[in-house]
């Protein structure tokens, strides 16, 4: 268990370990201690000069009143931003999360399903720091769990407790989930889809397309274990699918080459989707920092330059 003192120092240091962060129990904790890293990680970074117009604040330009500064935005940026009103607010985010066998693989020390959860839950906890109405579902072949965007007392608590529950163990199925959210949420908004993209290519496009289809703004994040992209297995062993239960007695040495060619051209086929369908698609190994997927997130979203207005419901 890592103490407080030793979270505080890797938030105010160098990017956080994910196996080191990983070891803290509590998933809020976890998004806590990234969030702050992100903050005092600013100044220090290549992303110097990060604003975050998109949320209820906006940068300070000569004529502004300065009643509206934010103070504390400022000790923790070292720029000055305003306050936006109601009317400039701007985000209705819902985090999709797949929680299928596939995602249960880690070659780490934990899965890619923790990994994913932790950034559902850093992303959460960040909009919902700025003001913003924070949704989730989690599926596997079904909905598992779904909550709303809100953004109310308590509303943040019941999204971590809903991340904690055990994955599902069900294969991957994204059709019956998206097509849900898109009967579900009517408003236009921004959906954050967290999977490790396992799945035809074919079946893929056309179930992405179903949230592109809807107006909404959608973020993918392709979750990976390096292990996946290298299959740097040492002996031969037995695999098991995870999604199918087969097995098969695999030498890694005599497969390696054409796995990767086939897992290189399976990736380059879904940037190809994603890109067709306007989709902006990330690709993360369970080793990366999380603050990296956050900077890539904000990144995205100010060089879309979108509005998406807020349902205060």
């Amino acid at each position: 268990m890592i103490s407080s003192a030793d979270q505080a120092g890797r938030a105010q240091g160098e990017l956080i370990d994910p196996q080191a962060l990983m070891a803290i129990r509590s998933l809020e904790m976890r998004a806590r201690v990234v969030v702050e890293g992100f903050w005092s990680g600013i100044h220090r970074s290549p992303y110097h000069g990060f604003s975050v117009e998109f949320t209820e604040y906006r940068q300070y330009t000569p004529g502004d009143d300065p009643r509206y500064l934010d103070w504390k935005l400022f000790a923790r940026s070292d720029r000055y931003f305003i306050k936006k009103f109601e009317d400039e607010t701007n985000l209705r985010c819902h985090v999709l999360a797949d929680n299928s066998r596939s995602m249960n693989f880690g070659s780490r020390g934990y899965p890619k399903a923790t990994y994913a959860n932790t950034l559902a839950a850093t992303l959460a906890f960040f909009l919902h720091q700025q003001g913003d109405a924070i949704g989730l579902l989690t599926f596997d072949d079904q909905i598992r769990e779904y909550l709303p965007a809100r953004h109310r007392p308590g509303h943040l608590r019941h999204l971590m407790l809903a991340l904690e529950k055990p994955p599902g163990g069900a294969a991957t199925d994204l059709a019956a989930p998206l097509k849900r959210i898109v009967e579900i949420v009517r408003k236009r908004g921004l959906m954050v889809l967290l999977t490790d993209l396992l799945a035809p290519v074919e079946a893929l496009e056309k179930n992405l397309a179903t949230l592109t289809a809807s107006g909404h703004e959608v973020v993918v994040f392709q979750i990976l274990d390096p292990a996946e992209l290298a299959f740097d297995f040492a002996k031969a062993a037995l695999f098991r699918d995870l999604e199918t239960g087969k097995q098969l007695y695999i030498d890694p040495d005599a497969v390696r080459a054409d796995y990767r060619r086939s897992f290189d051209a399976h990736c380059a086929a879904v940037a190809v989707t994603c890109a067709k369908l306007g989709i902006a698609l990330r690709r993360l190994t369970t080793d990366q920092p999380l603050e990296l997927a956050l900077f890539d997130f904000l990144r995205e979203r100010m060089n879309k330059g979108k509005v998406v207005k807020r349902n205060t419901a």
